[in-house]
């Protein structure tokens, strides 16, 4: 049972005394007999007859765990954590002899659950406040109560606790719901910016959608297999995934009398062309600034660098080797191929073993030689991706793995 399924009443009395852990059932218990002086509390503050039931308000019931002594209280703590069940607070007695007392139990108890809200029970002075303070540090997760117990006191410090531990723990989750939410509303807006790009040319179908999957298909390769592994980390292929589709973003800016012109493009229509890298660097550029980096910073260099080719005479900075980004020589070889394999208004679509032959023969000339190494050992799954686009209805995950248990 996931521990944020529900509110967690779950309570650990750890005491001693058998009386004291009947005393906690019976106030924590929830049961009528046992609110009636709640009711006639909540009735003097909020007034009203404290006879009259409201329907709409249901006492609070706790589930009470015990322990007699604070190292079997350690255990019981250890086994609801590996249960997934955590408490959420513990009453916890201060003399428990012959073991630990309460504060040594607390300690050991907080090494490895910081989280459980504590309560120490005491009806005797045997450690002043600045005493517990110095054992157990400065902490808003302890307070004390003092025998003989008051039922609406202990009851309102169950409430209170357990909603208290409840919201710091969930703050967490819902945080990181709001992340991921963020997150995927952000890849939607870049992959629709991409997209917008990309409208302007209709014969590119779905381009983008098979460029980021090629680039993460050669960037796993690369770092189970290449000289590059030390460099691909889980982020930079969770950042190629998202910025690779921005690789021609800079296409906004290109003439439409050029960016669709079906037959061989002039030297002056070339130069402005190639312009469309600057654009796009540029633009991302300022726009990683803005957004502190991040994948942002990835898609600058692709949409710059993503024409230089590895023996230098790409374009536009000329850039060689491994002067190139990492990621722009793998949206480089991705792009290509995508081209090659897809209809344009100025060719045809190539059968994939042919352009299949035409990257390995540019092997250290266009492309970098470890990326066409991924590749080819990647090739199959470059054939799953067309087939999975060219039939939506098909999982890429599931055409993958039907692949792999060929």
């Amino acid at each position: 049972m996931d521990k944020f399924d529900s509110k967690n009443r779950r309570i650990l009395v750890i005491d001693d005394n058998e009386a004291i852990h009947e005393d906690f059932r019976s106030i924590l218990s929830g049961k009528e007999e046992d609110t009636s002086a709640l009711n006639q509390a909540k009735a003097a503050i909020f007034g009203g007859d404290d006879d009259d039931k409201d329907p709409g308000i249901e006492m609070e019931t706790f589930e009470i765990e015990s322990a007699f002594q604070g190292q079997e209280g350690l255990e019981k703590v250890r086994e609801s954590i590996r249960d997934n069940r955590p408490y959420a607070m513990a009453f916890v007695d201060i003399r428990m002899p012959p073991g630990w007392d309460g504060i040594e139990t607390i300690h050991r108890i907080w090494q490895e659950y910081p989280e459980l809200q504590v309560v120490i029970c005491t009806a005797h002075s045997d450690y002043s406040w600045q005493e517990t303070v110095r054992k157990l540090g400065q902490t808003e997760r302890l307070l004390i109560l003092k025998k003989p117990f008051d039922n609406i006191e202990v009851r309102q410090i169950a409430c209170a606790l357990t909603e208290k531990w409840y919201l710091l723990n969930d703050l967490g989750r819902l945080v990181e719901q709001r992340t991921e939410q963020i997150m995927s509303t952000r890849d939607v807006a870049v992959f629709a910016l991409a997209n917008l790009a990309e409208s302007r040319d209709p014969e590119t179908g779905a381009h983008l959608e098979r460029i980021r999957s090629y680039c993460q298909i050669l960037a796993e390769e690369l770092r189970e297999n290449s000289e590059y592994s030390d460099q691909i980390t889980d982020e930079f292929i969770e950042d190629l995934y998202r910025s690779s589709p921005l690789h021609d973003i800079g296409k906004v800016g290109i003439p439409d009398l050029i960016l669709l012109k079906p037959g061989s493009l002039t030297e002056s229509e070339f130069k402005i062309m190639e312009q469309h890298t600057n654009i796009g660097g540029d633009a991302l550029k300022k726009a990683g600034r803005l957004a502190s980096g991040g994948f942002l910073d990835m898609g600058c260099e692709i949409a710059r660098s993503h024409h230089e080719r590895f023996d230098g005479s790409g374009y536009p900075d000329k850039l060689a080797g491994l002067d190139i980004p990492l990621a722009a020589r793998i949206a480089a070889l991705a792009d290509v191929y995508d081209a090659l394999t897809s209809v344009r208004v100025y060719k045809s679509a190539f059968r994939p073993e042919v352009a299949k032959l035409m990257i390995e023969e540019e092997r250290g000339k266009h492309f970098d030689p470890a990326v066409v190494d991924a590749f080819l050992n990647r090739y199959e799954d470059f054939i799953k991706v067309r087939k999975l686009h060219d039939n939506p209805e098909t999982s890429l995950i599931n055409a993958i793995a039907d692949g792999s248990s060929d």
